[in-house]
């Protein structure tokens, strides 16, 4: 599968999203589901709620509060229950992994507000309008950048405190922090765009499993997913480490769970191709199942809510009795409060 002119320009194409699940149900908005995943739905049991102890993953940190990908942001989403922290991966000029949701700058960085870089803003296939991308930018001169908030209606009062972290110093943020429930946290780090970058001459691939080497989570058992929404990277590291990998799926159409477990340990939907308009499965999370394959839906904000649900502790309890293994959220206190509440609930 390949993605790469719908991952340039996805913080817009979903930010509309809210509304219409908000004035149409649940799902309303997602693709019909493919058939095959709707022809075995009866003969495929539900996972037992009960038994499942579903992970929360700091979605770009913490980035509810504070910019995402941040230092601050990922130390607030681990004292706030996460599980895992995600980042997300892009290359600078010189070839270093900075964490960044985007190659784009303008959203988070305050690249506009420096006159010496005024000159690097240009136009790339992909993307609409003129930007900076992180490909034309050194590390070091990225270290000269700040970090800030991506969504408006969110604060800005920490906008331009933090600086932009390489992949080897957010794993260092992780290994020197344990989990609420006395754990190691684990990382997810997603692979941006890895065709487009590969077009240019970085080796996503090499570059990723090296860190990890020098870490010391190379190894099966690290507490590492690595994910992406192009099968061919995932294709291609099956054959090179025994990571749990994970295939991101925005739509339905064309899925095919018993070839995507060929390469991967799991996938990471968009949350609603899970539910019918009235609330059903619509049976992906069966056939995900019946695959030996992990779940882990994104992206769950409290801040907005589809309109079916009266808070957050609706929409996570909602999602964890269809069977999720894990959910991708900007409030992990949320996430951690709502699995508490039910723990509680069930004695």
């Amino acid at each position: 599968m390949s993605n790469q002119k719908i991952n340039l320009t996805r913080r817009h194409a979903l930010a509309a999203v809210p509304a219409v699940l908000a004035t149409a149900g649940l799902a309303a908005c997602q693709p019909k589901a493919p058939a095959v995943l709707n022809a075995k739905k009866k003969d495929i049991p539900m996972a037992d709620p009960k038994n499942a102890q579903p992970l929360v993953i700091g979605h770009r940190g913490a980035p509810g509060y504070l910019p995402e990908h941040t230092a601050p942001g990922y130390d607030l989403a681990i004292r706030m229950g996460a599980d895992y922290i995600e980042p997300d991966l892009v290359f600078t000029k010189d070839g270093h992994l900075i964490v960044r949701h985007d190659h784009y700058l303008s959203d988070t960085t305050d690249v506009a507000d420096h006159p010496e870089f005024a000159d690097r803003k240009t136009v790339k296939e992909g993307h609409e309008g003129e930007d900076w991308f992180s490909e034309d930018f050194t590390l070091a001169e990225i270290k000269t950048l700040r970090a800030t908030q991506a969504f408006e209606s969110r604060s800005h009062a920490a906008d331009g405190k933090f600086e932009i972290l390489t992949f080897g110093e957010f794993i260092a943020i992780a290994q020197g922090r344990t989990s609420l429930l006395g754990n190691p946290i684990g990382i997810y780090p997603e692979t941006k765009l890895p065709s487009y970058f590969k077009s240019l001459g970085y080796d996503f691939e090499t570059a990723v499993l090296d860190e990890l080497k020098k870490t010391g989570w190379d190894r099966p058992g690290s507490p590492v997913f690595i994910q992406s929404f192009e099968d061919g990277i995932l294709r291609s590291l099956r054959q090179k480490t025994e990571l749990p990998l994970i295939m991101l799926l925005e739509f339905a159409d064309g899925v095919d769970m018993k070839d995507i477990a060929t390469y991967a340990d799991g996938i990471g939907p968009y949350k609603a191709l899970l539910a019918n308009q009235d609330g059903t499965s619509t049976g992906f999370v069966e056939a995900a199942h019946k695959e030996g394959l992990k779940l882990h839906p994104w992206t769950f904000r409290s801040d907005r809510l589809p309109e079916v649900f009266a808070n957050a502790q609706a929409e996570f309890d909602f999602f964890f009795d269809l069977g999720v293994d894990g959910v991708f959220t900007d409030f992990s206190n949320d996430a951690r409060a709502a699995l508490l509440a039910r723990a509680a609930r069930s004695g």
